[in-house]
């Protein structure tokens, strides 16, 4: 295939990275929002889980549109709708609307992330791609902290509004300059057309690829059911203000970096597979000892909220050791159309994530054991799977 001039590694950066910040930024004003909206706790942070519906949604239909349209109009389509649906989130005064328009929202932003990968795949090739990936990976594993990190003092500075406006404008300023710097990187007349139904049939037919996406899907659900809890647990419970929490989300990325980095070092001693299943038995590990600080509400505040945060570095830590491995090796039987997979394989574990964000804004109930637990039952699952359908490969 014949490869285009790529667009510049900055734009790439800044378009992969702003639905990961779409993602958590509001996450310190939940219980705000919680209270300005008249909504539960659980009906808020059922906002996190709709905006994965919606991204799962976005990443299929945008991919498959990307391929009728080209690249460039399907980045620039999905901007305008991503600017529309974060003009809708700062307008809105019900949890329904809010949960309409993180919809939109998030459907708009899933192009930043499915067209960002496809553009390189088609432009870049050898090992200026794996490195352009590596370094959109370490991008991807901290933008969700910065989220928080914003979203915190923009919330406790001006209140939640201004939160959603902060998004209205990175929409107009990320439409701008892909406008003006990102180029076409497809023949859309001579591209191959794949059909959907014989691919997504080899998909479900492949225990193992059902297994990585159930590991990747479960990864992230727990990473995003912390974004989703975590407010209400250090913002609520312990009277953390939104700006000091909006710090620990650094914690949340130092883990995944460190998790990744012993990954790659790893790596040279153990197959991947291996690694996947380590990965998935410090999750447990981390969420077993998590359950158990929990119980100790008598300790010191400083003591206990040290402990927690502790164990949920762990926890994800242990997640940043699986998740690359799980990455790379779902798909290593489909590179005949590896293009439409990854979109349905995209599909599936991001729906995963939502199911998993919406067991716990259900699961909720003002208790610092709810998510502990939570992520036990979780990683419990995935580390039995990793061991009977992964480590015996």
């Amino acid at each position: 295939m014949k490869k285009y001039a790529a667009p510049s590694l900055l734009l790439m950066i800044v378009l992969v990275a702003f639905p990961q910040i779409s993602e958590t930024i509001y996450t310190p004003s939940l219980p705000d929002i919680s209270v300005a909206l008249g909504a539960s706790n659980s009906s808020v942070q059922l906002t996190l889980s709709i905006y994965f519906i919606g991204f799962a949604l976005g990443v299929f239909c945008w991919g498959w549109i990307s391929d009728f349209i080209g690249r460039r109009p399907a980045m620039l389509g999905g901007l305008i709708l991503y600017g529309i649906g974060s003009l809708m989130c700062f307008y809105s005064e019900s949890i329904t609307f809010l949960l309409v328009s993180r919809f939109i929202q998030a459907f708009g932003a899933a192009t930043g992330s499915v067209i960002t990968q496809t553009i390189l795949r088609e432009s870049v090739s050898g090992m200026k791609r794996h490195a352009m990936f590596a370094q959109i990976s370490a991008v991807i594993a901290f933008t969700p902290a910065v989220g928080p990190l914003i979203g915190g003092w923009v919330d406790q500075a001006l209140g939640f509004r201004a939160v959603f406006f902060v998004l209205v404008v990175m929409s107009v300023l990320l439409f701008i300059y892909a406008f003006l710097r990102l180029p076409e990187t497809t023949n859309v007349s001579t591209r191959k057309r794949v059909a959907i139904f014989p691919v997504t049939k080899r998909i479900v037919s492949s225990p193992r690829v059902l297994v990585f996406g159930l590991l990747i899907g479960g990864i992230n659900g727990i990473l995003f059911s912390y974004y989703a809890e975590a407010p209400f647990i250090f913002i609520e419970h312990f009277q953390l203000s939104p700006g000091l929490y909006g710090f620990l989300g650094i914690i949340v990325a130092l883990a995944s970096i460190i998790g990744s980095m012993i990954s790659k070092r790893l790596l040279t001693i153990f197959q991947p597979e291996k690694i996947i299943h380590l990965g998935c038995f410090i999750m447990a590990v981390g969420s077993l000892l998590l359950t158990l600080v929990s119980t100790f509400t008598t300790l010191p505040t400083i003591v206990l909220i040290v402990a927690i945060l502790i164990t949920i570095f762990i926890v994800l830590m242990g997640a940043g050791v699986a998740l690359p491995n799980c990455l790379s090796l779902a798909l290593v039987d489909f590179h005949d159309v590896v293009g439409t997979a990854g979109a349905i394989f995209s599909l599936g574990y991001y729906l995963l994530v939502s199911l998993i964000t919406l067991g716990m804004s259900l699961l909720h109930n003002g208790s610092l054991l709810a998510m502990p637990l939570y992520f036990l039952a979780i990683s419990m699952i995935m580390w039995a799977f990793s061991k009977k359908f992964i480590l015996k490969q």
